[in-house]
């Protein structure tokens, strides 16, 4: 080849990385255009959920609170006279039933005993 062939040559090898290189820079640019464009998306999302999700402020939060604080406290109130009533009314049976239990083992005693006496009554005669 010649001084004009290689000349050609190396005129062709630097179109060609010009061409890889401008490929290579859009390439670049595609991928930043695609980083900003979630980096937007993604800050509109996150500016969407923040407002969505955000805190109450302190007068709400603490009204809230009382509201909640009293409901809650209503709750344990009803619940307490509630229970009060049902163990009054369980000892009031468990009462009843002692004293049911009571008087049938009274009256089994005094059957024991009367069978007891005739026992002994029947056994002294024979003597």
């Amino acid at each position: 080849m010649g001084a004009i062939g290689e000349k050609a040559v190396k005129n062709l090898e630097g179109r060609s990385q010009k061409k890889k290189g401008s490929k290579k820079m859009a390439d670049t640019e595609n991928e930043q255009n695609r980083f900003f464009c979630g980096f937007l998306i993604g800050g509109i999302f996150g500016v969407v959920a923040g407002l969505l999700f955000a805190p109450k402020s302190g007068k709400e939060l603490r009204t809230e609170i009382k509201e909640r604080g009293s409901e809650a406290f209503d709750d344990a109130k009803r619940f307490y006279a509630e229970s009060q009533e049902k163990a009054k009314a369980i000892v009031e049976d468990a009462r009843r039933r002692a004293e049911d239990l009571t008087r049938e083992a009274e009256r089994y005693l005094a059957e024991a005993r009367s069978k007891a006496k005739r026992i002994l009554a029947g056994s002294a005669e024979k003597e």
